[in-house]
């Protein structure tokens, strides 16, 4: 479908994999150009590799954004680039497992940085060209914030600090007309996930006990899926919507997950 994106400037935050991946193939796939922000170098490397077998040229920018340095450096370095920013996706994070038990101050903090700090400090940065160009947020979240997981304190109180974010910038940017939105996450299969998945002796039991409660097919959701949303959330078709959180998890979190 024509989303009207071409060739607009989209960061997406962790894009070298998983669900970021998804978000930067989908906008590929509407001639946008995303750029990736990321610390992993060994993975961008190889997406960058090969798109360019594909005749695609991507740009990245390497940042440790639990660095506010590096965030400011890292918005500049697109700006450098390409003189405007269209869009910002902030997608990057981990479930560091920071529980209320088994952490303490420095983890949590951490956490906080890791998860949710570098959201704000993108937007901030962003922000100038986002007011030039009338551009879009999209935060990725997680069902934790609803659900609560156990043993995840940090990440669990990012992620209620991503939805509140969303909401507040979407009031505060209103007279600039910038749209704010959010996509909540349940059960993606992603590289972090397979590597947790791993951590249970019987994973494939692990895997469909899992599953078998996701109401919408019983399947997971895939990172092609939480990407073509976005792009959605990110273009003018849906531009009358602005402060929602959207849930793309098969009726995980808010459905009766006894039913079939």
């Amino acid at each position: 479908m024509n989303l009207q994106l071409k060739d607009k400037v989209v960061i997406v935050t962790g894009g070298s994999k998983g669900i970021g991946l998804g978000i930067v193939e989908s906008l590929l796939k509407e001639d946008a150009i995303p750029v990736i922000v990321t610390r992993n170098k060994a993975s961008v490397i190889d997406v960058i590799e090969e798109y360019k077998e594909q005749g695609v040229d991507l740009f990245y920018t390497l940042a440790e954004l639990t660095d506010p340095v590096q965030c400011k450096e890292a918005v500049q370095a697109v700006i450098d680039k390409y003189g405007r920013i269209d869009g910002l996706v902030n997608n990057a994070g981990v479930n560091d497992g920071v529980g209320l038990e088994s952490g303490d101050h420095e983890g949590f903090m951490l956490s906080l940085q890791r998860n949710l700090v570098h959201y704000y400090l993108m937007a901030h940065y962003a922000l100038p060209e986002l007011k030039k160009s009338k551009g879009s947020i999209v935060n990725i979240g997680s069902k934790t914030a609803d659900t609560g997981q156990g043993g995840t304190s940090g990440y669990a109180a990012s992620n209620g600090g991503r939805n509140a974010l969303t909401r507040e910038w979407a009031v505060e940017l209103l007279p600039y007309g910038i749209r704010v939105n959010a996509l909540i996450v349940a059960e993606c299969y992603t590289p972090l996930y397979e590597k947790w998945i791993s951590t249970f002796p019987n994973k494939e039991e692990k895997l469909a006990e899992i599953t078998k409660h996701i109401p919408l097919e019983k399947r997971m959701t895939t990172a092609e899926e939480i990407g073509d949303t976005v792009v959605y959330l990110l273009s003018n078709k849906s531009s009358h919507t602005t402060g929602q959180l959207l849930y793309v998890d098969g009726g995980y979190t808010h459905l009766d997950r006894s039913i079939g």
